[in-house]
């Protein structure tokens, strides 16, 4: 795929340390906690944008029995096109394996990604109160205040059908 001089690729094993790297700049930590488990971003399949040499995305993703599981998603270089194109090499992989739907989680500060999402075709599927603050149990990197001061407490799920 490529548009506006951008390339998606997949997640290759000698990228594996970049994206160990990338994570932890972005989520405090190698590891992500999410819905009361753990994801080491660093060894799930993804994909990476790249612009002129350099990383301008990443999703990372885990695979179950007819789900796609957005695990991490990052747009490096915002409002270029970055995240919906990860959305779509995502959505061309769900389709690929033979997955009814993916799903994501994101948290009840993140209102950009939710309208990210959404207007994506992602919809509302679940929420859950106080997850966050047991995430934070296992993973204290996790900040008490989100975007806009809005205090971090919740999960919500997306869904979109593939």
């Amino acid at each position: 795929m490529q548009e506006r001089e951008v390339a998606v690729r997949p997640v290759e094993e000698n990228d594996r340390p970049t994206v160990e790297w990338l994570t932890t700049q972005l989520w405090g930590a190698p590891e992500v906690v999410v819905h009361d488990g753990v994801f080491y971003p660093a060894t799930l399949p993804g994909f990476i944008a790249e612009r002129a040499g350099r990383i301008a995305g990443l999703v990372t993703y885990d695979v179950r029995p007819g789900v796609l599981e957005i695990v991490t998603i990052n747009a490096l270089d915002q409002h270029a096109g970055i995240g919906t194109m990860l959305i779509e090499a995502i959505r061309a992989e769900a389709k690929r394996r033979g997955c009814r739907e993916i799903v994501l989680t994101t948290t009840n500060d993140n209102i950009g990604a939710l309208r990210f999402y959404q207007r994506r075709g992602f919809r509302l599927s679940a929420l859950r109160p106080g997850a966050v603050d047991r995430s934070r149990l296992r993973k204290p990197e996790i900040p008490r205040t989100g975007d806009y001061g809005i205090p971090l407490r919740d999960e919500i799920d997306l869904t979109c059908i593939v």
